[in-house]
């Protein structure tokens, strides 16, 4: 699995990620400015899975219907710590129960939801 952290996505999360073994791009280490659907459309092609904070991708695949990424992991709330994304993604990939490639998961403090993006 390949990751496109959103700008929105606390760089201590990242280098988390990275620290453990996953590799994650990042459009904050990449010209500011970049619109969703410029983010979506690389993920698309790059195959990528979309890591967020930013809701409107949830408006972009099911109310636009645009063409969905491999995966969008939104986050509903950045939670008191920096890396709390990473730590909360890590414990989500180690989850036999739960798939992640193909679904739309949000992550909030009252749990895990997932949605079929295809």
């Amino acid at each position: 699995m390949k990751f496109l952290a959103n700008e929105n996505f606390p760089y201590p999360s990242i280098k988390m990620l990275r620290d453990n073994g996953l590799e994650v791009y990042s459009i904050g280490e990449e010209p500011i400015g970049i619109s969703d659907e410029v983010v979506l459309n690389r993920a698309v092609l790059e195959e990528l899975i979309i890591l967020t904070f930013d809701r409107d991708y949830g408006e972009l695949l099911f109310k636009y219907r645009l063409d969905p990424p491999p995966a969008v992991v939104y986050f509903w709330n950045k939670g008191k710590a920096s890396t709390e994304a990473s730590t909360m993604l890590l414990e989500l990939l180690q989850n036999h129960y739960l798939v992640v490639q193909d679904m739309f998961t949000v992550i909030s403090e009252d749990g895990i939801r997932q949605r079929k993006l295809r």
